[in-house]
């Protein structure tokens, strides 16, 4: 079964806000605030092994997964503003959560969003974000 075949199966609803212009399908929505702006929400998660090489530095891999939600930010045509980060790794480990970070916030700077919260936890390494922007 393809994503879009499991969206539609398991997780496609009918929509109960009136704000939501843009809804589930792709990796990002589109949500109508009470100013003339929208909303823009993209998110995007990256496994090890899966999306990344086990041998990726923590630096290039926090880059990497700032980079393909603003990525899809762009493509729905809008500026970024803040993001939420969720990490999941077997062990805390502080050296590589400095390279990560370092390489997360170099490009968070460039772009001017800031980090607004998120979750951790334990098992094997996942790393996700959502990225907020307006249009």
């Amino acid at each position: 079964m393809d994503e879009f075949k499991l969206i539609e199966r398991f997780f496609r609803r009918d929509s109960k806000s009136c704000g939501i212009v843009v809804g589930i399908g792709d990796d990002g929505a589109v949500i109508k605030t009470d100013t003339n702006e929208q909303t823009v929400l993209v998110t995007d998660t990256l496994v090890a092994g899966v999306h990344f090489s086990e041998r990726t530095t923590p630096q290039d891999l926090g880059y990497k997964l700032l980079a393909v939600n603003l990525s899809d930010l762009a493509a729905m045509g809008a500026k970024p503003n803040w993001f939420l980060l969720n990490l999941v790794m077997p062990e805390l480990d502080e050296r590589w959560l400095q390279g990560f970070s370092t390489g997360l916030f170099s490009l968070a700077e460039e772009y001017g969003v800031e980090l607004v919260g998120g979750d951790t936890s334990k098992g094997p390494l996942c790393v996700s974000s959502t990225v907020g922007g307006y249009v």
